[in-house]
């Protein structure tokens, strides 16, 4: 028997790890899953956050800007030093709204442009009294071209925030992408992983199977070792102990069978002879009563001598079994050879034997699997009505070779189905006239066919009884 690697710890622990490492891969995707979820959320956050800087920097740089004009141009007209004041201020507002936007990655151009066009409106600002009309003038054409410039500005921080945005849409996606492949690459893992952890786990169970199946079968000659979980090891060793105590016990039934019927066979002889003498007069005339009793004693000395013969021969065959000389043969000559060898029976019952099928060859020990079809042929031979058509049919599956045998009888009663393999048990349906059988022919058929890892089945459809011999292809 093929060894497993020995594995440490029990089948429940093993069952355990394996359950634990595939909700760790899975546990593990969806922590993943949140952490990428949070970063996500805090870029969404700053990006709006940045986008309501950029929007409010270049709203409030617009503003600063129209009050610096509005005071600006009043303290040239006025001379007011109130509204020079409102100006710096609303200068001071504008400043700081720029850096602001520079400082959210405002281009520097932009930002320079802007400073000068205000340096050369404050260079307005100043001069004397007499000329502060013409500056007045001049300031107004200067605001429209720093209204040009937040015009400009605006347009920029907007385009700003369209690009952050897709940015973030596109960091999104990707995002998505990534987590959808690590789902689907985490699914696969561990659907691959409960997949493998089940055919390793479970191969043990099926070794243990086939060891039990084959202890059921009588196939008592393979040592049972099987590696694997502790718990599995310890089952392996009991199946070997149990092994090891049913070939004793198989070989003290076979002692106990050859010597009980050695000893059964010489008393047995004894009192056959002397039943014959007694029938031959010997000891004397019998009486007509006397000589019907010992017809009586002769008849049942000789069927307890063919019972004691037919538990020799089941016993044999039961142990001649475990020995297969396997050889490439071929099913059909095979038959063949054994209705040939039957000829005399079944022509002398007017019956006709026909063989027919796939020209199969399998690997079988060719005397035994002989014998096991010669027991069904003589078994249909038997039971079938004179005149009547016995089939041989041989077929095959992809696993299986099969022999289909059908005999032209009455069938088997429904009550019987079950039995028809026991030793020594004979149906109600017997046949008329025939000599009574033993009721071990089926049974050391099923003895041959099992050792070769094979079956034999009684077909449920007629007419008449119909088996079948189920042999593996491969061995």
């Amino acid at each position: 028997m093929a060894k497993l690697p020995s594995a440490r710890g029990s089948f429940q622990q093993l069952l355990l790890f394996a359950f634990l490492l595939i909700t760790a891969l899975l546990v593990g995707v969806a922590v993943r899953s949140v952490f990428q979820y949070d970063l996500l959320m805090t870029q969404s956050r700053d990006a709006a956050a940045r986008a309501v800087t950029l929007s409010g920097a270049a709203q409030s740089l617009a503003e600063r800007s129209a009050a610096m004009e509005r005071a600006g141009r009043q303290s040239l007209v006025l001379n007011d030093a109130v509204l020079r004041r409102r100006f710096t201020d609303a200068e001071h507002d504008a400043n700081n709204a720029l850096d602001k936007l520079v400082q959210n990655d405002l281009g520097v151009p932009a930002a320079d442009a802007w400073r000068q066009q205000l340096n050369v409106i404050n260079d307005l600002m100043n001069g004397s009294p007499d000329s502060a009309l013409t500056r007045e003038s001049s300031m107004a054409v200067q605001f429209r071209d720093l209204d040009a410039l937040n015009t400009n500005i605006a347009q920029q921080a907007q385009l700003l925030i369209e690009t952050q945005n897709s940015a973030l849409a596109t960091r999104i996606e990707n995002a998505r992408k990534r987590l959808m492949r690590q789902v689907i690459a985490a699914s696969v893992l561990a659907v691959s992983l409960a997949l493998a952890f089940g055919v390793w786990l479970a191969r043990p169970f099926k070794r243990l199977e086939r060891a039990i199946v084959g202890l059921g079968e009588n196939r008592l000659d393979v040592p049972i070792d099987i590696r694997g979980p502790a718990d599995v090891r310890r089952v392996s060793q009991q199946l070997e102990w149990l092994r090891l105590r049913l070939t004793e016990l198989d070989a003290d039934k076979a002692r106990f069978l050859r010597h009980v019927s050695h000893e059964l066979k010489t008393p047995l002889a004894a009192l056959r002879e002397g039943v014959s003498l007694l029938e031959d007069g010997v000891t004397g005339a019998l009486n007509p009563a006397q000589r019907e009793v010992a017809q009586i004693l002769q008849q049942n000395t000789v069927a307890l001598q063919g019972q004691i013969e037919a538990l020799l021969r089941f016993n044999a065959a039961a142990f001649e079994a475990r020995e297969l000389r396997r050889e490439r043969t071929a099913l059909l000559p095979l038959i063949e050879e054994q209705i040939d060898s039957q000829r005399l029976q079944w022509q002398g019952q007017g019956l006709t034997v026909r063989a027919s099928g796939e020209p199969l060859m399998i690997t079988v020990d060719p005397v035994k699997l002989g014998t096991a079809i010669a027991n069904l042929l003589s078994n249909a031979i038997r039971f079938s009505s004179r005149g009547g058509t016995i089939a041989i049919e041989v077929s095959s599956t992809p696993e299986f070779a099969r022999i289909d045998i059908g005999d032209a009888g009455p069938g088997i009663a429904p009550g019987d189905r079950d039995r028809v393999f026991e030793p020594f048990f004979r149906g109600e349906r017997q046949p008329e006239h025939a000599v009574k059988g033993t009721g071990i022919g089926l049974s050391i058929v099923q003895e041959y066919i099992a050792a070769h890892g094979g079956r034999i089945s009684l077909l449920p459809d007629g007419p008449g009884a119909r088996f079948r011999i189920e042999l593996p292809l491969t061995v």
